[in-house]
């Protein structure tokens, strides 16, 4: 792609971002979604702050027994963290998105049984 070129004579770190976002920015465009959600889920902001907080409740954690465990103490922390995290911009239109990937999903059902 030419962008590809423009900007990594530019910043090359711009181009790995929007490889990194580009199938997800696409994929809101497809559904229909991205004017109400793409602000938020066009990153991956939310996960990743997610992530760093969940490093705040584990990270003194140096040996896992078990799977079960692990799962027990992020189901913890994310209890925790909860109360504390921010509604998503356009949170009122998740439900668009879910009815939109259940429409693509039976589309592609139906494509793989014909």
């Amino acid at each position: 792609m030419a962008i590809h070129k423009k900007l990594s004579l530019l910043k090359p770190s711009a181009v790995n971002s929007l490889d990194e976002g580009l199938e997800e920015t696409l994929t809101l465009h497809r559904l229909r979604v991205f004017d109400h959600l793409g602000v938020s889920l066009k990153t991956t902001n939310a996960i990743a702050s997610i992530n760093s907080r969940l490093e705040h409740y584990t990270h003194r954690v140096t040996c896992w027994k078990n799977s079960s465990q692990r799962q027990r103490w992020v189901a913890t922390a994310l209890l925790e963290i909860e109360p504390s995290l921010r509604k998503i911009k356009g949170y009122k239109h998740l439900q668009k998105l879910r009815s939109a990937m259940n429409a693509c999903d039976q589309q592609q059902m139906l494509a793989n049984a014909a």
